[in-house]
């Protein structure tokens, strides 16, 4: 009897250990059930400028912000240089889905932003942190008609542009018929300083300089360095014109599918990498006007006291409004919004 007492109880421990061992494989399996609801995610990110360019280091540093704020579940595959999509596809390729994210600048096609063109123009912008803050803001407010297939990512902008040149450019007899490189609306701006504007992406300017298509090159002048254009531009003009303006768009559908906390982390980045990238470009510009003295020679070219520039661009900008306020546009709120951010981002 006691014998199979024994084998009772001991069946019975046996049982319980069993059942023990049974429930914690089981709360293993469904720890791990949980975490793996998390799917690895890939996002690809086209740009059509080079890797070491600012709107590039932007790129790797949102990149690594959102793969860091989402514990890896999401990685950013990179494609630099035109080598997945180019400037003037840019939007198309992210519509279609040959990139879920596309970085570009919206000055390169002005027709399709006119109340950015009006933002582009020269406003006194003191450098790029607040221009950059100034973009976001005014594209997040006044969402342009041709991004709302697009989720907009983030948005920035340049410090106001200046002429880079081979010879030295100090007056409007100097500037007349010249060949410069521009962005889309800058053409506005140069044909009434009796320039030759030619429209190309700033990837092609390196090449186009060194074989002569140009005479020089009108940018923000961290690409003196970035793109070595100082080897060819030994001159640099002390007057500022127009910014480039920046934005990253996401594929709607491609944004709709993310899971909402990863929605949220890229949310939140919107204006941060906006004042990140402004303040990077406005360091990489001194040391790029540094490193372009040192090394390639260049000189800075001041105007004279005669000079008349500012009484001939003085309505461009109110030309601009008109023409967008024909179009149905708010374009005089708009300016007016630009300039109070102006002042707000200025004075912070």
């Amino acid at each position: 009897m006691r014998f199979v007492k024994k084998k009772k109880y001991l069946a019975l421990f046996v049982s319980c250990i069993m059942a023990l061992l049974l429930a914690a494989c089981g709360s293993k399996e469904t720890a791990g059930d949980a975490s793996g609801d998390k799917k690895p995610i890939t996002l690809s990110y086209a740009f059509f400028a080079p890797d070491n360019t600012f709107p590039a280091v932007q790129m790797k540093k949102w990149a690594e912000e959102v793969e860091s704020r989402t514990d890896g579940q999401v990685k950013i595959e990179m494609f630099f240089g035109g080598t997945l999509l180019e400037a003037s596809n840019m939007f198309d390729g992210v519509a279609t889905g040959t990139a879920d994210i596309g970085l570009t600048a919206t000055t390169y096609e002005p027709k399709r932003f006119p109340l950015l063109e009006i933002s582009d123009l020269p406003s006194g912008y003191p450098n790029s942190e607040v221009a950059s803050q100034v973009v976001h803001d005014l594209i997040k407010e006044y969402p342009p008609e041709a991004l709302k297939d697009f989720k907009i990512i983030t948005a920035f902008a340049t410090e106001p542009s200046y002429i880079q040149s081979k010879e030295a450019i100090s007056s409007l007899k100097d500037l007349s018929g010249k060949q410069l490189r521009i962005s889309g609306g800058l053409t506005p701006v140069m044909e009434k300083l009796g320039a030759a504007p030619v429209g190309m992406s700033q990837a092609e300017a390196p090449e186009a300089l060194q074989t002569g298509i140009i005479e020089g090159n009108i940018s923000s002048r961290e690409v003196l360095k970035d793109l070595k254009l100082a080897e060819s531009a030994k001159f640099v003009t002390d007057y500022p014109l127009t910014i480039t303006s920046f934005v990253a768009v996401m594929n709607k559908d491609k944004w709709d599918a993310l899971p909402e906390d990863v929605q949220k982390v890229i949310e939140e980045l919107s204006s941060e990498m906006s004042e990140f990238t402004g303040k990077y470009l406005d360091e990489h510009v001194k040391e790029a006007m540094k490193w372009s003295e040192e090394e390639e020679g260049l000189s800075v070219v001041s105007l004279s006291d005669e000079e008349k520039w500012n009484e001939l661009l003085e309505n461009t900008q109110e030309e601009a409004v008109e023409k967008a306020e024909a179009k149905g546009l708010p374009a005089k709120e708009y300016q007016e919004r630009l300039y109070e951010l102006i002042e707000e981002y200025t004075s912070k």
